[in-house]
C-alpha cells in the first residue's frame, strides 16, 4: 500500500469535492443538452411528416414503406414507433416489422406518407452530424420551423426544471407519531 495520501492510483477514492461536482455539473449540463437536441429533432421530425401532402395511392405508400422499414436498424425503429404511437397494448411480443406492417395497412394514406417521409428522414442519416444536417433539409423542403420549435422545447424543458427545483426547496412536513389510541387499537 502506497503511504502518500495524495496518490491517485492507491488513494482514488478521495476526490477533491470541487472537481467532482464541477465533472458533475458538466456531465449534467451535456445530458441536458442532448435532451433537448433529441426532442427538438423529433419534433421537427413529426412537424415534416406533418407537411407531406397526400398524393400517391395506398397500395404504393405500402410497398415503398414497407420496403424502407425493412432497412431500419431497432433504434431508427423505435423512433418511428414513439413518433406515430406505435406500440405492444396487448404486449403479444409481436416482431418490429411485422408491428410496423399491421399498423400501415390499418393506416390512411397521408399517415403512411409522414411514417414514409420519416424513414427517408432517418435512413439517410447515418450519423449525428449526417442526421442534422438531413432533419435540417427536410425541415427546411417542408418549410418547417425549426427554431419556433426548439424554443418552445427549450420553455418545456425549463418550466420541468424548475418544478423539479421547487420540489427539492420545499421541505416535507414533519410526519406525526401514531397517538396512543391508534397504537391501543392496533394492539
Amino acid at each position: 500500500m502506497c503511504a502518500n495520501p495524495d496518490c491517485p492510483i492507491h488513494h482514488a477514492s478521495k476526490r477533491r469535492p470541487a472537481t467532482d461536482a464541477a465533472f458533475k455539473a458538466e456531465q449534467e449540463k451535456r445530458r441536458r443538452e442532448e435532451t433537448i437536441a433529441q426532442a427538438t429533432g423529433l419534433r421537427v421530425l413529426k412537424a415534416t411528416s406533418d407537411a407531406v401532402p397526400v398524393r400517391l395511392m395506398k397500395r404504393d405508400l405500402l410497398f415503398v414503406t414497407e420496403r424502407l422499414a425493412t432497412v431500419l436498424d431497432e433504434r431508427r425503429l423505435a423512433v418511428i414507433f414513439r413518433l406515430h404511437g406505435i406500440g405492444r397494448a396487448n404486449g403479444n411480443g409481436e416482431a418490429p416489422a411485422k408491428l410496423l406492417a399491421s399498423f400501415l395497412r390499418k393506416a390512411d394514406e397521408s399517415t403512411i406518407g409522414r411514417v414514409l417521409v420519416a424513414i427517408t428522414v432517418l435512413q439517410t442519416a447515418h450519423s449525428s452530424n449526417e442526421s442534422a444536417k438531413a432533419l435540417r433539409e427536410a425541415a427546411e423542403f417542408y418549410k418547417v420551423d425549426v427554431a419556433a420549435i426548439t424554443s418552445k422545447v427549450k420553455q418545456e424543458f425549463a418550466a420541468k426544471e424548475k418544478v423539479t427545483a421547487e420540489k427539492k426547496a420545499t421541505p416535507k412536513p414533519p410526519t406525526k407519531a401514531p397517538s396512543k389510541a391508534i397504537k391501543k387499537a392496533a394492539a
